[in-house]
């Protein structure tokens, strides 16, 4: 009865991320350095908001698009933060998470045989929902750019079948980011085409030397643009499964139909949670950036004096090394350091096939469990 399933889900696979942690499951004493979750505990002050919702029976079906009080928070959020602004009325939908963002935008925006870009190597979340969609994903490969979207490959990559472009900076598996210079130049280039803007923002409170910078505040590019963003990094609420998208009343009024349909809305004390976190502790997320700042610099140094190529990220909590000097593809090299020193790393090919020949570390852990593991990874390295 198998054959007989939807033939798009039967060709989706589960994300090699998942795929390598549910693989580190089975091993004792591992020390993983593998999933993008925050190790700060959710504020005091956001659990306290989300105890009181319970306790006022704040625990009913909310407006589709959320309560009006969260989305007037997120829009006073994204003007004071990052120049943006968004109508809480009708331009603001509050998801199940960024991955239900990503979601309703991308339903809402393709047809069958459409083309999606996407910058890669990238997060493994993308590829399935396009495929779900009936449209194609076209890779463009930034490992030559430094990770980097440029004007150039965009120029040569996009077709008269181009739909929608990916722009997931800060990047999720790089750490990387695009400045205000590179993306006017991309913006540029973009402006007077026919093809959508979906702009994954989801890390844009986590941006080290500069601060965050989103597309749709360039050249008018806000009418062509879907912003995701949330609280998981920002506030270390991954499980509260709270995101958001920012679009122009003429997409968010298709997208509210498919969030309707799909998820109703989003948990209603979570959303209480999220207030509180957008108002009373909108610069929650400083003392995290700071710390995950020395993290970074502690990461990025013991890599390279252990001869690893690797960029140095301006955003996101991960590292993206490569291995090629060691003759090992990136699921061989993680399996022989998982079995050898216990630890748990990301394979890159897990970031589509142009994450081949590099691995994911996050330093979302503490420094103790940080420098236990890059020990370790140091007598791997030196026995290859």
């Amino acid at each position: 009865m198998e054959n007989l399933l939807n033939k798009d889900v039967r060709g989706i696979e589960i994300s090699g991320i998942r795929k390598f942690y549910n693989m580190v499951l089975k091993y004792d004493n591992v020390i993983s350095l593998t999933i993008g979750q925050p190790d700060f505990n959710t504020p005091n002050h956001i659990k306290e908001s989300t105890i009181k919702a319970v306790e006022e029976n704040k625990t009913t079906y909310t407006h589709n698009a959320g309560i009006i009080e969260l989305r007037r928070a997120i829009s006073n959020f994204v003007q004071n933060k990052y120049n943006l602004y968004y109508n809480p009325e009708n331009e603001i939908i509050v998801t199940c998470g960024a991955s239900e963002g990503i979601f309703i935008a991308l339903k809402t925006i393709l047809n069958i045989g459409d083309e999606v870009l996407i910058p890669a190597p990238c997060y493994p979340g993308y590829e399935p929902v396009v495929k779900l969609c009936g449209a194609k994903v076209k890779y463009i490969d930034t490992s030559n750019t430094n990770f980097k979207l440029t004007k150039k490959l965009l120029e040569e990559n996009i077709s008269y079948a181009s739909k929608c472009i990916i722009i997931p900076y800060p990047c999720n598996p790089t750490g990387q980011c695009l400045n205000i210079y590179e993306l006017k130049e991309i913006a540029d280039f973009i402006r007077d085409k026919d093809i959508f803007i979906l702009s994954d923002e989801i890390y844009s409170e986590l941006v080290y030397n500069d601060r965050h910078h989103s597309i749709a505040s360039l050249h008018n590019l806000k009418d062509k643009t879907v912003i995701i963003n949330g609280l998981s990094k920002s506030h270390s609420m991954t499980g509260f499964r709270i995101g958001y998208t920012l679009a122009p009343y003429y997409i968010t009024k298709h997208m509210i139909k498919v969030h309707q349909y799909l998820a109703t809305c989003a948990t209603s004390i979570s959303q209480y949670a999220a207030l509180e976190a957008l108002t009373n502790g909108i610069d929650d997320s400083i003392n995290m950036k700071n710390e995950y700042k020395k993290r970074r610099d502690y990461v990025y140094e013991r890599l390279i004096k252990m001869g690893f190529d690797v960029v140095k990220p301006n955003g996101a909590f991960y590292m993206f090394p490569s291995i090629k000097k060691y003759a090992q593809n990136s699921f061989d090299f993680a399996i022989n350091l998982l079995e050898k020193e216990r630890v748990a790393i990301v394979p890159g090919d897990a970031f589509s096939k142009f994450g081949e020949g590099y691995i994911r570390i996050s330093f979302a852990y503490s420094m103790e469990e940080l420098k236990t593991a890059l020990d370790r990874i140091e007598k791997f390295i030196d026995t290859l």
